[in-house]
């Protein structure tokens, strides 16, 4: 930490460029609520101070970077809205409109960015929307710039795969997740130099209404050119890196290189604190020198879908070559030292990054760290056994933690203990003893207390954003319990295909409520002529498209259309459904069908 340059001001300098105006005040509000807050920006004004003891340095200069708000022009006819969202929104201006980039998270930020840029550039209408990759602050304000549907119809890009992975993991893991998310993004902590200061890739999420519209035009290969509304586009594909269907965009018109969330002002995630499918650090590199070929030598500007740019070939480059390194470094030195027997856990103590990284704010880890990027890695090739016996069938958290607390001596020795370590700043041995004591009796009001304040010792003291907010969001659980979660899937529903429901579905089974039921169901779709045999087995709803060589008569067979089933899967009834054959499979279907718990505990058992 000593060796950052805090003296030097260029990422201040590169955040403020541009500037044409800020929303003021810079909130915005719900669609069906006006009095409820989805984006306060203003709630982070505190940053304009100095960094109390209460946050880490290196943190706090990050999130007076990316609260900063407004419309910013990066070059000639391109504009950005940052600071009404935790993602950048793109705006390309074309011949008759604007051509939106990653309509934000949900949709009233995104409604408000584009009427912001329309007050100050004109009404222009929206000739193109494209998703650079499958997360949800990049796709899920697309009703705030389009109207649901896209009956315009016009042209949505997106690499290829991306409704596959948008689905698979904001709906299927989307309940799990989200409560993590919670977590991850400091959404309950209090804006202030105590709580939520950054989560170091933006500040927080939006609290919005979600949508998705589908995308019509998929890009499906390096060097594909498309021209949208006279613009003329190159696409990079760059699939399992950030996100397992990504891509970088060049406008050679422009001189400008859009590099999606591959290279951010942030060491990034090779596996996301909230959860997510683990990505490949070696691609990750290589489509970042692959970028470099293709496109740096002719870029003047390079843009991201979040921070702020990089102006000038030279310091293209320069930004480009140490994002390479950082991932390429963490991929080859975690493989070295897991082949000489490390593991995991053992190499993230070790590792340490070459100083050119080491003291490049663009490549510190305000959002990944270094720390949980080498656990990621080594997951990614090893899985999560370490190849010792031991930990091959351990007890779970609260069987283990009563062990625990017994061998040691009880509840007042672990206690005791776990002061001794937190006054020698042990903190990380002090939140192991306390974990265990609070798993072993999660009622003890002391035991809970105590981790609450070194919860919020080793919070204060992070320089990852999203480390800090965990942990002051552990704190905060152990003082005052869990808070109302949020889950992102209701919005995206009409977008999803009819594997994809059936799919949602079958993951609602509860299977040893459902061993010893079975039948078959069939689905007809009066509207599409799609036709779908589903079956109850051993605990599995198994589904797929009938053909000719279907088999045997079903239980029941429906008929209906999409709309039918959207009302149906909602609980709406099915008035409307033609049913023939045992109309009782239905009724068995939904008894054994469960239920997420969309706030289950994190921090006690």
């Amino acid at each position: 930490m000593d060796d950052l340059p805090f003296d030097d001001l260029t990422d201040f300098e590169n955040a403020d460029q541009g500037w044409q105006a800020s929303l003021v005040p810079g909130v915005i509000y719900a669609d069906d609520d006006p009095k409820r807050k989805v984006w306060d920006n203003d709630q982070f004004s505190f940053l304009e101070g100095d960094c109390p003891d209460t946050a880490d340095p290196s943190l706090w200069r990050q999130g007076q970077l990316c609260s900063r708000q407004g419309l910013y022009e990066v070059t000639d006819g391109v504009y950005q809205i940052r600071g009404f969202d935790l993602s950048n929104m793109t705006l390309i201006e074309g011949d008759k409109g604007v051509i939106v980039v990653d309509p934000l998270m949900s949709v009233e930020p995104a409604a408000a960015g584009l009427a912001f840029y329309r007050e100050h550039r004109g009404d222009r209408p929206v000739t193109g929307l494209i998703y650079t990759h499958s997360h949800v602050d990049h796709f899920a304000g697309a009703e705030g710039v389009l109207r649901a549907g896209n009956p315009d119809k016009v042209p949505i890009l997106a690499p290829e795969g991306f409704m596959e992975h948008a689905v698979s993991e904001n709906v299927y893991a989307g309940p799990a997740m989200a409560r993590r998310a919670i977590y991850h993004s400091g959404l309950h902590l209090p804006r202030d130099a105590k709580g939520l200061v950054s989560t170091g890739l933006g500040q927080t999420g939006s609290s919005g209404r979600v949508s998705l519209i589908p995308p019509n035009l998929d890009i499906t290969h390096t060097g594909q050119k498309e021209t949208i509304d006279g613009v003329a586009f190159v696409f990079q594909l760059t699939p399992n890196t950030e996100a397992p269907a990504e891509m970088h965009f060049f406008l050679p018109d422009r001189e400008a290189l859009c590099v999606a969330e591959n290279a951010t002002h942030t060491l990034h995630n090779i596996l996301t604190l909230r959860g997510a499918v683990v990505r490949d650090a070696r691609m990750w590199s290589r489509y970042l020198n692959e970028a470099i070929d293709l496109f740096a030598a002719d870029s003047k500007v390079a843009f991201a879908s979040h921070h702020w740019p990089t102006w000038g070939t030279e310091n293209i480059l320069a930004f480009l070559t140490l994002q390479r390194d950082l991932y390429g470094y963490l991929h080859d030195q975690t493989l070295r030292l897991m082949n000489r027997g490390h593991t995991g856990i053992e190499i993230a103590e070790m590792m340490r990054l070459p100083p050119a990284l080491e003291n490049a704010f663009h490549a510190r880890g305000y959002y990944g760290s270094v720390s949980h990027d080498v656990k990621a890695i080594y997951q990614r090739y090893l899985g999560w056994f370490d190849g010792n016996p031991a930990h091959l069938w351990e007890h779970p958290p609260v069987e283990a933690a009563r062990r625990y607390v017994k061998c040691m001596g009880g509840m007042s020795r672990v206690l005791e203990l776990a002061a001794h370590y937190a006054d020698k700043d042990d903190l990380r041995f002090a939140a192991t003893l306390l974990n265990h004591a609070v798993f072993a009796d999660p009622a003890h009001t002391k035991a809970k207390h105590h981790l609450a304040e070194v919860y919020q010792r080793l919070g204060q003291g992070a320089e990852c954003g999203t480390w800090r907010n965990f942990y002051l969001t552990g704190a905060l659980e152990l003082r005052k319990g869990v808070k109302t979660s949020l889950t992102f899937a209701g919005g995206m529903t009409d977008a999803m295909t009819t594997e994809q429901l059936f799919d949602g579905l079958a993951i609602l089974v509860d299977g040893p409520k459902a061993w010893s039921e079975g039948f078959t169901l069939d689905w007809d779709f009066s509207d599409s002529g799609d036709k779908y045999r589903m079956s109850l087995s051993n605990g599995v709803l198994v589904h797929a498209p009938r053909t000719e060589r279907t088999r045997g008569t079903p239980d029941l067979t429906l008929t209906l259309t999409r709309p039918d089933l959207l009302a149906l899967l909602a609980g709406k009834g099915s008035e409307h459904i033609t049913m023939d054959g045992d109309p009782t499979v239905l009724t068995r279907l939904a008894s054994v069908l469960d239920q997420p718990e969309p706030d289950f505990p994190i921090v006690t058992p």
